[in-house]
């Protein structure tokens, strides 16, 4: 099948089919002597896992790691779970994150009239200079955050 038929069969859109070509996540498939990609059953099985995959949010790195495992028939099914455990450690983290930034928000938006005057306590919050070393620990959390997405 070519890869609109493979991308409609697995749930994963061409672009991605050629990004996870590209970077490594999955082999190169045959292609036909006009130079189309040619996918196979176990080309669109191997996409559904890795869709799945990323529906939970694993990176692409950590689909990967499962990939391996998943390909080892002598693999233990400790490493795999050690695998999601880290990955349910790491949202847990990122959720924490994102409900600090939800309560501080809902906290400015309290504050705020939100009617005709000047007074703008969001603006001023955002405007306000932090430590800088609190600052850059928390830009770098979340860019890493944002990088692991």
């Amino acid at each position: 099948m070519n890869i609109g038929e493979a991308a409609q069969a697995s749930g994963v859109s061409a672009k991605m089919i050629r990004y996870y070509e590209s970077v490594g996540l999955t082999p190169a498939v045959a292609r036909t002597e006009s130079g189309y990609r040619a996918y196979s059953e176990s080309d669109v099985h191997m996409l559904r896992f890795i869709g799945r995959a990323r529906d939970l949010g694993f990176a692409v790195a950590e689909i990967h790691d499962l990939l391996g495992l998943w390909r080892d028939r002598s693999r233990k099914s400790a490493d795999v779970k050690e695998v999601a455990q880290r990955h349910i450690a790491d949202l847990q983290r990122r959720i924490d994150q994102l409900r600090q930034m939800a309560d501080t928000l809902q906290s400015l938006v309290s504050c705020c009239a939100g009617d005709d005057r000047p007074d703008r306590p969001i603006l001023a919050d955002l405007e306000k200079i932090e430590d800088t070393s609190a600052s850059a620990q928390s830009k770098g959390r979340r860019r890493a955050s944002l990088a692991h997405t």
